[in-house]
């Protein structure tokens, strides 16, 4: 006897589509203390036909070398997690200083233990193509860093062929607090640096770091390119994915394909 209603109709008739992401699809891990990266990352690559899917792994809220080598046990679990037995079309890894600790190579590694041939992007990998695109060289950092991460970041980016002629910190271990530094104390930090005369370019270099929505009119006041480590993954994820949509309103960054 039928106990589910009266007008009960079973295997009713449907059809299937390409669904959110018949463009592409984006994994993004997620460290567990961020609060701004998905906000910021969903901002910029939210397209018609383009699905964000996401993952946390734990880490330490303090930042430190040690802290973030950690993270290698744990990348290869979230990679795991974002839609298993489904495809994905590029796997973000969302930290910034950690893949520069860890290493680009290990980290997509690490990824691809879990999703074999998947292409692959960073904070880090984002901001040298864009680098590279924009084509400038000569920049100025900023972070939230401690000395003992600040000397790793400049170096590595050093070793990366851009030429830092600016490096400014917050200089805060807590990422729970990073996490709630002021949009205003960020732009106004970025100004500072970026009006140093042989800057040609800002990077805001941690994704608890929140800008995407200023970088548009920091530019305009600036009259040079800024790009943040959330904001470069974005661009580059999706240019990955052959999304090549030009958002004007996320700045010169976003008017450029790969």
């Amino acid at each position: 006897m039928n106990k589910v209603s009266d007008q009960y109709l079973p295997n009713m008739p449907f059809e299937t589509d390409a669904g959110v992401s018949g463009r592409a699809a984006l994994g993004l891990i997620v460290l567990a203390t961020d609060q701004c990266i998905e906000y910021d990352f969903r901002r910029v690559a939210t397209l018609p036909g383009v699905g964000i899917y996401e993952s946390r792994i734990y880490n330490s809220p303090t930042v430190t070398p040690e802290t973030l080598m950690e993270l290698e046990k744990e990348i290869t679990q979230g990679a795991k997690l974002i839609l298993p037995g489904l495809p994905i079309d590029v796997m973000a890894f969302g930290c910034n200083s950690g893949t520069m600790i860890l290493g680009e190579d290990v980290v997509y590694e690490k990824i691809r233990a879990a999703r074999p041939g998947v292409p692959c992007t960073s904070p880090v990998t984002g901001t040298i193509a864009a680098y590279k695109r924009l084509g400038v060289s000569r920049i100025a950092v900023l972070t939230p860093y401690s000395d003992s991460v600040n000397e790793f970041v400049a170096d590595f980016l050093r070793k990366r062929g851009l030429e830092v002629v600016a490096f400014g910190s917050f200089n805060e271990e807590n990422d729970h607090k990073v996490g709630r530094i002021s949009p205003a104390s960020i732009s106004r930090a970025i100004l500072t640096l970026g009006r140093v005369d042989s800057v040609e370019a800002v990077l805001v270099s941690c994704t608890n770091l929140r800008l995407v929505d200023q970088i548009a009119k920091i530019e305009h006041e600036l009259g040079k390119p800024v790009t943040s480590s959330n904001h470069a993954m974005g661009w580059h994820a999706l240019r990955l994915a052959g999304i090549d949509d030009t958002v004007p309103e996320f700045g010169k960054l976003f008017e450029l394909s790969v």
